[in-house]
This record gives C-alpha cells, structure tokens and sequence, in this order.
C-alpha cells in the first residue's frame, strides 16, 4: 500500500471515530424538564415555590456529572464523594450574581481546587415516578443520608395566593436574585417544556445566536454598534443595548450563544426592547 493510500485510509478511520463518539455524547445527552413562563391567574397553592438560581444546569447520573447537552464536568472526585447513586437534576452554584465565575470554575477540563466555592443544588429526581411533592421529601432524605457537603437540597416553599407570590419576588430580585420557580405538587417528570413548572421573573429572558453587527455610531464609531441575532425559532433582530464599552469593542463573535432579556413580543414575534445580558458559554 501507497503512502498517500495508507494516510487516506488513517485520515477515514479517524473521521469515523470522530462522528461515533460525537453519535456516543449526543446520545448521552440527558433529556430534561424544562420551565414554561408563569401566566398570572395560576393556582398558586398547588405549587411549590423556590428561587431560580443563575447558575449551570446538571445532572448526575449516579456516576458522574453531566451537562444539559451531555459532556461530563471535570468534578473533583472529593467534590462528588458521598453522592447517591439516584439520578438528580440540578444547578451548579455558588451565590446570586456569580454565573461567569461558577462558569470558569466547571469549563476547566481538569478538575481543580475551585470547585469548592460551588455546590450542586438539587431540585428533582428525574427517575423518580412520583409526585414532585413524594420527590421533595426523597431529595431531602438523599441529602441527609448522604452528608455529602458539596450536594445540597434546593429550598421549597408554598405561597397562599397570587399577592404573596409576587411580593416574594420582588424581595428575590431586590436581593439579588433572579425570579422564581413554580413546581406543581402532583406533577410527574416528563422532559420537555411543561405547564407543572413555571418561571416567574420581572422581565423575560431568552437565547439566540450571534449572526452578524452594524457598526457604532456617534460616540460608538469605531466600535460596534448592534449585533444581529437569530432565535431558535428563527427571529432575526438586532441588539443594541446592554453592552459595556469594552463589550463593543470586543463584541460576542460571530455564532456565539447568548441570553438576552426583553418586554414580550412585537405582532410578528420578534422580542421588545431586548437588552444584552451575556455570551453563554455552557458545556
């Protein structure tokens, strides 16, 4: 065999490993429930209230710590000793307002002293058949028996009307905090969006893609002016507000993800008054 024939040959090997193991992770990737935005006129009573927490959705496996999208966390093995061997859906945390740094701490691909400014912060159990309200009280006795003191439980409460509700958000945010999560009581865990959980924020947030600038003018020339970004739902629409100075000089590139935060929707669907908020750099 020809030199040139025996590389081609090594050249397809390795691209066919490449696709199976990509085959492999996407497969692995955990299917995971998802929030729906909370509607006013809610029965409040039927469901458990907690803060939402900024921090980057998990899931352990039992074995590991995943991503949504299925990579495995480099945890520290100090940091996941005494997890049970039950699958839990949770949130890496740290304290309100700490999203990028809780994100450089888990991005890292070897495992590292950082971690121990984080936890993992449990709020379901997706294998778990039962009642959310059966679950909460097994996530609370998986806490305890565990004594793990990196995996804590998520705190759940109940509000007694709508007026209630409201004023416990408005003392989250004025906290700090990012809104509220709203778990019905006799919901089952189905992946997917579902009206049995709910999120409830002063503003609405949502992701799209970065696709393209216009440049900045008047005391913005030379720098970036807006980006255009593409929805999941393919919307395109420019973002103009929400960046620093230094955000317009060295603007989100170009597919980057990104969260922004805006007032509803326009008559064709496209959001109102978008705000930048952050690149979204999530395994």
């Amino acid at each position: 065999m020809s030199i040139g024939r025996c590389h081609n040959t090594q050249h397809r090997l390795i691209v066919i490993l490449l696709l199976a193991l990509t085959q492999v992770a996407l497969a692995e990737a955990p299917a995971i429930l998802q929030a729906k935005v909370y509607q006013p006129g809610s029965e409040v009573t039927e469901y458990w209230v907690s803060e939402k927490l900024d921090g980057v959705r998990a899931r352990w496996n039992g074995r590991q710590l995943l991503s949504k999208k299925g990579h495995s966390f480099p945890a520290p093995a100090w940091f996941v000793k005494g997890f049970p061997d039950t699958a839990l859906d949770g949130e890496l945390w740290s304290a309100r307002g700490e999203y990028q740094k809780i994100i450089s701490i888990v991005s890292r691909e070897q495992a590292h002293e950082g971690w121990r400014q984080i936890k993992f912060m449990v709020f379901d159990l997706p294998d778990d058949d039962r009642s959310f309200t059966h679950r909460l009280a097994q996530m609370q006795v998986l806490a305890t028996q565990s004594a793990a003191p990196y995996l804590d439980v998520i705190e759940q409460f109940r509000v007694a009307n709508e007026a209630e509700l409201m004023q416990t958000l408005d003392k989250v945010v004025a906290e700090g905090g990012e809104g509220l999560m709203l778990h019905h009581q006799d919901a089952r865990y189905h992946p997917g969006r579902s009206q049995h959980l709910l999120k409830l924020k002063p503003y609405q947030d949502a992701e799209a893609v970065v696709i393209g600038y216009t440049p900045g003018k008047g005391q913005f020339t030379g720098k970036m002016g807006a980006i255009k970004v593409r929805t999941d739902d393919n919307k395109e629409f420019y973002i103009g507000s929400g960046f620093t100075v230094q955000q317009r000089e060295n603007p989100p590139p170009l597919g980057a993800r990104i969260t922004f935060r805006h007032q509803n929707f326009t008559d064709s669907g496209i959001p109102r008054f978008a705000v930048f908020l952050r690149i979204r750099h999530e395994p």
